[in-house]
């Protein structure tokens, strides 16, 4: 039985109940999103002097782009910040964490992953990059030790090298699958030409066809819209659903190029992944009543808050990856003995609860998340059906 433990201490040093517990034998733990980083190498600065925080006696390596130009290294600091935060609301765990500065490379992450299995790593978590997770898994699995990466490209999961971000395959899943439970049968999906897209295609069909509904029209679009806007517009009157994948600026750009070719959006049920959580989609008025499979925000206003006061900013979405890595593998380390980062504690069915809700690890690598379906408004998103609190058969 693996026991629970705390998501935040309480003064006294005790442990506080709130969001803890047991779910069939795993443990809960805290904060979990992602953002599509599944992108390649990024320019690097002065590469930082690899750390060491905390004194227990499971090492545990953590690859991160410190050094990396612009967007990737200040996520990258935001996220060891976060991972020290899950050390210290853990209390005491058994675990030292050897933090390594991969610049955003697959020859930094390879190298990365070396030195902290020379230290005696017994797993890798990270890297954060698609590219750069062959070369630290190729290290990690000749030493027999698993990964955790945190790219959202499932392709780089495999034997081995699991992923703990939010995969596009989760997201239409649950909002196909809550679209058919609301008596939706007939889908169309217009998505974007890129690998994102791909990715989105599949689970779609897959996800539809599995549920017994039909795909009445598909279109994909690149950099002209209108073309595809047309085509899409005509087939959806034999639709009762319209999937749309993209993010920010491109899917209103979408959404208004679909009214203006003449589309009634307000007729089918707009359907989305969690790229639809901006605020440049709760602006938009066509895409207002529109559902997206998300997690449930509250865990990350949780977080937020907690990690404003100890740093005085606000982290980026990404930083709950390395939190929940870090409380995971603590929770393991202190639970489960020589066998804690086995596969088979990794792939347990019953998965593991965070803040953003449940996931588990599949024998692919892949992942699979308990998510909330929410509900486009004019000042954000609204549960329109609550995350799962336990995994199905």
């Amino acid at each position: 039985m693996v026991a629970p433990f705390p998501s935040k201490p309480s003064r006294s040093g005790t442990t506080r109940r709130g969001a803890v517990g047991l779910i069939l034998g795993a443990p809960f733990i805290a904060g979990c999103a992602g953002s599509p980083f599944g992108g390649g190498e990024q320019p690097a600065g002065p590469p930082q002097q690899p750390s060491a925080v905390g004194s227990g006696q499971v090492k545990v390596g953590l690859l991160l782009p410190l050094s990396a130009a612009g967007n990737a290294g200040a996520a990258a600091q935001s996220m060891r910040n976060a991972a020290e935060l899950a050390l210290a609301e853990f209390q005491n765990p058994n675990i030292q964490l050897l933090i390594k500065d991969d610049g955003g490379t697959a020859q930094g992450a390879q190298q990365g992953a070396q030195q902290a299995v020379d230290e005696g790593a017994e797993i890798i978590l990270g890297p954060l990059f698609a590219q750069s997770v062959p070369g630290a898994a190729q290290v990690a699995r000749g030493r027999g030790i698993p990964v955790i990466a945190f790219s959202t490209d499932s392709s780089v999961a495999g034997r081995g090298v699991y992923l703990l971000s939010f995969l596009p395959e989760s997201d239409v899943t649950r909002i196909v699958d809550y679209a058919v439970g609301t008596g939706k049968r007939s889908f169309a999906a217009y998505l974007p030409e890129n690998a994102y897209g791909n990715v989105v295609e599949v689970a779609f069909k897959q996800a539809v066809a599995r549920k017994g509904g039909r795909v009445v029209a598909f279109e994909k679009y690149g950099a002209d819209r209108a073309q595809g806007s047309a085509a899409i517009v005509q087939a959806l009157a034999s639709a009762d659903s319209l999937l749309l994948a993209d993010d920010g600026d491109a899917l209103t750009a979408v959404a208004d190029s679909l009214a203006s070719s003449g589309a009634d959006l307000k007729r089918v049920q707009l359907l989305g992944t969690g790229l639809w959580d901006n605020p440049r989609v709760f602006a938009n008025a066509n895409l207002r009543g529109g559902l997206y499979a998300a997690p449930d925000p509250s865990g990350f206003r949780s977080f937020s808050s907690r990690y404003r006061a100890k740093y005085s900013g606000d982290p980026v979405r990404t930083a709950t990856l390395a939190y929940d890595s870090v409380a995971l593998v603590a929770a393991l380390a202190r639970t489960q003995g020589g066998q804690r980062f086995s596969p088979e504690v990794l792939t347990n069915p019953s998965g593991f609860a965070g803040i953003d809700g449940l996931f588990r690890f599949r024998s692919d690598g892949t992942n699979e998340r308990g998510l909330a379906v929410m509900r486009v408004g004019p000042t954000g998103g609204a549960i329109a059906a609550g995350s799962p609190k336990s995994f199905g058969a």
